[in-house]
């Protein structure tokens, strides 16, 4: 199993974690759970997860595990893209640790 995991910055954890999972909610199954939005990602073949992690008062965690490095990479890349669009008013920036 691979994995990403990224801390992002933000005063408002609970609503980027709304607003992505609700955007990508629509290309990718997306779940609630205790700690946040969960979004599976099937793709080409390839296998992912990613749970945004909205426990924490001012830091949105990503937790990223896929079956390969490609489809870690993939989830990483379309999360943290779009999380940082959303948030580019706030300055969010998206820094992924293996």
């Amino acid at each position: 199993m691979q994995s990403r995991t990224a801390h992002v910055a933000t005063e408002a954890p609970a609503r980027y974690a709304k607003q992505l999972g609700s955007h990508l909610g629509r290309k990718m199954t997306l779940t609630e759970t205790d700690r946040g939005p969960h979004l599976t990602m099937s793709f080409e073949g390839l296998e992912a997860t990613c749970l945004m992690d909205t426990t924490a008062a001012d830091t949105l965690g990503l937790h990223v595990e896929a079956t390969s490095e490609e489809g870690a990479d993939r989830m990483a890349q379309v999360v943290g893209s779009h999380l940082e669009r959303f948030g580019a008013k706030d300055g969010l920036q998206v820094t992924w640790t293996s």
